[in-house]
């Protein structure tokens, strides 16, 4: 009986111990590949981490918190201004009813709102205005809806200061009464004298979104046995066979929890997009972060890093915008890899050897100690800055393709202010104080829809005749950005 070798069979005895291609498996498709050549190849099984870490999340688990809620919307609460001050147009020697001090007439107010009659101005209140170099304090003696009287406390009118529109700011300081009258004055009888203040606020709201994704295998490839060693993101380790995917894809729908809540923006509730999702009216998406920032905070397209002097410029205009907003002290930066070496470049030209060459440790001066040319942090004023690499911005696969390509509307880094705010909260009923950044997603006893998983068909404990494993994974969450005046995104 004869016995004839199939022609691609390529494990073939050979008589002698030599290195033959015909006496190898060979498990490459192409010849002269693979196993099929002259000496064995060292077979690595251990999964290579060409990208590094290659998941996004934590930027909000170090500068945030996650909150519990049962309702479609999440409304909260933030202080208005404690002071009265407003822009508006100024006529130099114009009174309301005929007085020849000046009128000034509300537009905005110092946040530059529109204001029509809803300002805090009073009759016998004192009061700054400034405008074209020129700075006057006087009496308030008549108002009338927007329009408010002015007399100068040493002057006949209000001459010199700018009757450009809404050039002039109107700062309230004071009050001051004749003996023996009350709040409302024969003057201020007939014409619109105004009660009690009322402080202000401002309310806003977020909505949650549904984020869902899903891995499946077939129950014939479940049967298989492909052992591969990985490192996973979440710092696991070990031989995986057909669940590498299924860890890729969830640390991938982690990743995509933290972007949606840093890019999300809502929609308009009358596009093609809420129609497709059948929103009635009701506007889809949610707030993210840069949204909220773009929205209610600031931008910055300062740091370019042409040169130190001008960095440090741009940095002391940074500080003169959060003077005007809450001032607060502890700040951090997470900023992508350019913003990052220009901060550092900025801070370096400030040390008196940089201009001559590097200088050594500034403890111990010890020539053979690694040098650092790089900052965590620095102090500029009364403030103090924290800076952090931000992955999500650097990563080409993430924002740091798409900065790529943005020129002027790349994102290349936001400040964050470090502690708490005290807001009011509508479902407790009370103030709370929480970080400026938190998370809020859906949960109760019945459903916690923070992470949820969950495995249907019919590959193990059965749910299904399908001939497959479907490992599935929802989230229902959006961001609270609380305070968004401190924040500021670099652009």
């Amino acid at each position: 009986m004869a016995i004839t070798a199939g022609g691609n069979l390529n494990s073939v005895l050979a008589p002698q111990k030599v290195t033959l291609s015909s006496n190898y498996l060979d498990l490459a498709a192409t010849a002269n590949e693979g196993w099929a050549q002259q000496y064995v190849p060292d077979l690595m099984e251990k999964e290579a981490e060409v990208f590094g870490p290659r998941t996004i999340s934590g930027f909000l688990s170090q500068v945030g918190a996650e909150e519990a809620m049962t309702a479609d919307q999440v409304v909260w609460s933030e202080q208005g201004r404690l002071h009265l001050s407003y822009k508006g147009t100024m006529d130099v020697d114009g009174g309301v009813t005929g007085g020849n001090g000046g009128k000034f007439t509300c537009t905005t107010d110092i946040d530059g709102n529109a204001i029509t009659t809803t300002h805090g101005v009073r009759v016998n209140d004192t009061v700054i205005l400034a405008s074209n170099n020129k700075v006057i304090k006087a009496l308030v003696t008549e108002v009338d809806g927007a329009a408010i009287e002015v007399e100068p406390y040493d002057a006949a009118d209000c001459t010199g200061l700018s009757e450009t529109a809404s050039a002039t700011t109107l700062l309230v300081y004071g009050s001051e009464f004749a003996k023996g009258t009350n709040y409302n004055s024969a003057a201020a009888a007939a014409t619109d004298q105004r009660g009690a203040n009322e402080p202000t606020f401002k309310s806003f709201s977020n909505k949650p979104i549904i984020i869902k994704d899903y891995y499946e295998v077939s129950g014939s490839d479940a049967s298989r046995i492909g052992w591969v060693e990985v490192a996973a993101e979440d710092g696991q380790s070990g031989y995986l066979w057909y669940l590498k995917a299924e860890a890729d894809t969830r640390a991938r729908f982690t990743d995509y929890l933290e972007m949606a809540c840093i890019e999300g923006i809502k929609g308009s509730g009358s596009n093609d997009a809420d129609a497709f999702l059948g929103s009635d009216g009701d506007a889809i998406g949610t707030e993210g972060l840069f949204a909220a920032i773009e929205d209610r905070g600031n931008l910055s397209s300062g740091i370019t890093g042409v040169n130190a002097a001008t960095d440090l410029a741009e940095f002391d205009a940074i500080l003169a915008e959060f003077d005007k907003q809450g001032a607060i002290e502890e700040n951090m930066l997470f900023l992508n890899r350019a913003t990052s070496l220009a901060i550092d470049d900025m801070l370096a030209s400030m040390n008196s050897y940089g201009a001559g060459g590097t200088s050594y440790g500034v403890f111990d001066n010890d020539e053979d100690m690694a040098l650092n040319l790089g900052f965590s942090g620095f102090r500029r004023g009364s403030y103090d800055f924290y800076k952090s690499d931000f992955r999500y911005l650097n990563d080409q696969a993430t924002r740091g393709g798409i900065n790529a390509t943005a020129g002027s509307a790349a994102i290349r880094g936001v400040i964050v202010p470090a502690g708490t705010s005290t807001v009011y909260d509508q479902q407790l009923g009370r103030n709370l104080k929480r970080p400026f950044l938190h998370v809020r997603y859906r949960a109760s006893q019945t459903d916690d829809r923070r992470m949820k998983t969950w495995v249907t068909g019919s590959v193990g404990a059965a749910t299904s005749a399908l001939d497959a494993m479907q490992l599935h994974m929802l989230s229902e969450r959006c961001l609270v950005v609380q305070g968004a005046n401190n924040f500021m995104l670099l652009n």
